[in-house]
């Protein structure tokens, strides 16, 4: 498999990975043994990324990616920003959990909250290491109102936590993983960061970060993980989208996506998985398959030929701008 740069770095990271949130039981139910299987599949078809959160089931997802990788070759991606209490939540399922482990959430993207948070993590999983380090969901998309507070955290002490711990070799690159364009462009303004983990923004659908973000970070060096690349499903044909239920004009455009698709036989979502690759920002994509099942037909359509007549009826149709680069075939 293919593997990319992260920013500046010297790591380098398979251009596809594993997105670990349903492992935790996040909008999908599953248990340890299947989550175990999920990650098996996934190594044994020669994916070694891997991205976890705490928020992903409270510690369920860190605690069998853990279990998993201990003792392997991997490349792990892991986030701060929320620390985990003793005390389950009232009723998970508003989170989109299914049996989190026993605890709740408290923000903190100040130095001390991001260095705990680090430490717990490295608990959590029984790991001696994280490669990437990403301060997870900061951003008004999130929090709204009180992002302010929390910008002003990760300002004033929380970059420069996740930079020590960078320059200490302790993890070897940083970023943010997030759902918006402009808490990147906002962070590039506060600190020297190596990746953006940018979820459901640059898709088939949808490429906003064209416009301003991806020129910011082109010139900062910093490198872009594609998380999301299904935009909550509606790619493949679910109807979430941005994790709740699709609008009618989401779904129309994805219909006609689908319309060019079907006419050349292919899988939409083989082009969905595909096409943000073909953008040199992007390092890795990052879907996040439910079962083993899933894991082996992400491949597939990871490795489905797609004809370049494909990508030039999109444009056509007015479907993809003449000016966002396509996977053409070679």
């Amino acid at each position: 498999m293919e593997m990319r740069q992260v920013g500046q770095t010297k790591l380098m990271i398979p251009t596809l990975g594993l997105g670990g949130a349903p492992l935790g039981g996040n909008f999908v139910e599953l248990d340890y043994g299947q989550a175990a299987d999920l990650i098996k599949a996934a190594k044994g078809a020669g994916v070694g990324f891997f991205d976890t959160a705490p928020w992903y089931g409270f510690g369920r997802s860190e605690r069998v990616i853990g279990d998993l990788l201990r003792n392997s070759d991997y490349i792990l991606s892991d986030k701060v920003g929320r620390l985990l209490k003793p005390g389950p939540v009232d009723n998970p399922i508003e989170y989109g959990m299914h049996d989190p482990l026993p605890f709740h959430v408290v923000y903190d993207y100040g130095y001390d909250g991001i260095m705990r948070a680090y430490e717990d993590s490295l608990q959590r999983l029984g790991l001696d290491r994280i490669d990437i380090l990403l301060a997870h969901d900061i951003g008004a998309f999130q929090h709204g109102a009180e992002n302010v507070r929390h910008f002003k955290d990760l300002t004033d002490g929380g970059y420069r936590a996740m930079d020590e711990l960078r320059r200490a070799g302790d993890v070897k690159a940083i970023g943010l993983g997030v759902n918006e364009n402009q808490v990147c462009e906002d962070a590039l303004r506060i600190g020297d960061w190596d990746v953006f983990l940018l979820a459901g923004r640059y898709t088939l659908l949808e490429q906003t970060p064209m416009e301003s973000l991806f020129p910011a970070c082109e010139a900062a060096g910093t490198s872009i993980i594609c998380g999301g690349p299904f935009n909550s499903g509606i790619l493949v044909g679910r109807d979430m989208w941005n994790y709740a239920k699709a609008p009618a004009d989401v779904v129309d455009r994805v219909r006609k996506l689908g319309a060019v698709a079907d006419a050349f036989s292919i899988p939409l979502a083989a082009a969905a998985l595909q096409f943000p690759l073909a953008n040199k920002l992007i390092t890795s994509v990052i879907p996040g398959p439910r079962d083993a099942g899933e894991l082996e037909q992400i491949v597939d359509w990871f490795n489905t030929p797609i004809p370049d007549e494909f990508w030039s009826t999109l444009q056509s149709k007015n479907l993809l701008a003449e000016t966002v680069p396509v996977p053409w075939a070679k």
